[in-house]
């Protein structure tokens, strides 16, 4: 009888997160796949089309059973944005109390907000069976930084939410290595906590170059950016990169191509305008994420950038897996772990968060940059990826932890056992 694996993720398809193709792999593995989700509006903060309170609460997507909980738009405020996260909450609570659902497991894809795993915490207690968290943003710090709340007393609050939270996860799973160390130091024991990092789905693939119609054919140096363009991004300092770029007269045009939307994505566009360099910027509406490896092959680098801020220095966006998949040379202005990586693989240059007189000097380098040295960037890049964040390697990780036979034969630590078999 196939394992029935309950997942727990506010986000789903067709809303573009990893946990998507995790869900299909794992129905291809044999498991029963139920996914409690809410109606898509990411990133745009309105439903998407199709799709409302009274449609669409029931699908089908490659095998997996989805459930939409009703929950309040997210808006393009932070008033609406709190109201989201706990009507996912209080939507997923009536649920949890009413439904007949009996799985075997429950896994929780937690990007913000945290607040999202109480449902899957309360449905594993009251069915007492195991319960798997995938920690992508770490709370209370991500509040802190993104909202800019302060007040000792809330932070309190939100703190003591997310230390009952891991208490009652059988294990936790982190896409950095940074993170275990910082769940440790809530009082999480490490034997608890284990290092996943992501994957891409197979379709990020280093592909033959050829002209879309999205970015115009021409002897301009482009750089590709993908995804979610909020403020955790730090993308503020592109228009103001541009412009020292703009003053430096350079012989070849410098073009950055913007794939995506998001909460700050009109506010970008009004900064390109006001430093006068929109020449220079070709904004393309969100794609399909199966059209981005096309869209990756037309552009010579690929670029990644996130706020300066040490919860930053400690994450890993999941575009970097991307691109590496995608065997493109890599240019970031990030700290930490996501420096870490580029360096340790070779697969392009990095600058500090925010420091936009280095990014212009990255960029000017790898512009210089003769094409067969390009090149071996992007191959190393997908060497790395291919040693370090290998598909099938990873999901075997994970079946041990859905089955104890199988955990128990490959010699786990007397201390993992305990929290396998809870």
């Amino acid at each position: 009888m196939k394992k029935h694996i309950l997942v727990i993720a506010q986000y789903f398809y067709p809303e573009q997160f990893r946990i998507n193709d995790i869900c299909t792999e794992w129905v291809k593995r044999g498991y029963k796949v139920t996914v409690v989700t809410g109606i898509p509006n990411y990133p745009q903060g309105k439903y998407y089309e199709g799709y409302g309170l009274f449609k669409k609460r029931r699908e089908k997507y490659n095998g997996i059973d989805i459930i939409r909980i009703p929950l309040i738009p997210r808006g393009k405020n932070p008033i609406m944005l709190v109201l989201n996260y706990l009507s996912f909450v209080v939507s997923g609570f009536f649920w949890m109390v009413f439904t007949k659902i009996k799985a075997d497991y429950v896994f929780i894809f937690e990007v913000s907000p945290m607040t999202q795993a109480l449902p899957g915490v309360w449905y594993a207690k009251r069915r007492k069976i195991p319960c798997y968290l995938y920690v992508q943003d770490l709370w209370p710090e991500n509040v802190e930084i993104i909202t800019g709340i302060k007040n000792k007393h809330i932070i309190g609050i939100i703190g003591k939410m997310v230390d009952y939270i891991y208490a009652r996860c059988t294990k936790i799973f982190t896409t950095s290595k940074s993170f275990v160390k910082s769940i440790n130091e809530r009082g999480v024991p490490l034997e608890k906590i284990e290092y996943w990092p992501q994957y891409a789905e197979d379709f990020y693939k280093p592909i033959e170059k050829k002209s879309v119609s999205e970015i115009p054919d021409d002897d301009a140096f482009d750089i590709i950016f993908t995804g979610n363009i909020g403020n955790a991004q730090g993308l503020d300092i592109l228009p103001k990169v541009a412009l020292l770029l703009k003053e430096r007269k350079l012989s070849r045009k410098i073009r950055f191509n913007i794939v995506g939307d998001g909460r700050y994505k009109n506010e970008l566009v009004e900064l390109v305008n006001k430093n006068d360099v929109a020449y220079m910027f070709n904004f393309i509406p969100k794609q399909p994420a199966t059209r981005i490896p096309e869209l990756i092959a037309a552009s010579d680098v690929a670029f990644l950038s996130l706020s300066d801020s040490p919860l930053f220095a400690m994450t890993i966006p999941a575009k970097l897996q991307s691109y590496m998949a995608c065997g493109i040379p890599i240019i970031a202005a990030a700290d930490g772990e996501t420096s870490r990586i580029i360096n340790e693989a070779n697969a392009g240059v990095c600058c500090s968060a925010g420091n936009y007189h280095e990014l212009a000097g990255k960029i000017v380098e790898l512009l210089n940059k003769p094409l067969d040295q390009l090149s071996q960037l992007g191959k190393n890049a997908k060497d790395y990826y291919n040693k370090n964040f290998d598909k099938n390697e990873l999901l075997n990780r994970i079946d041990r932890y859905f089955d104890i036979n199988k955990a128990l034969k490959n010699g786990l630590k007397s201390e993992e056992k305990q929290y396998v078999q809870k």
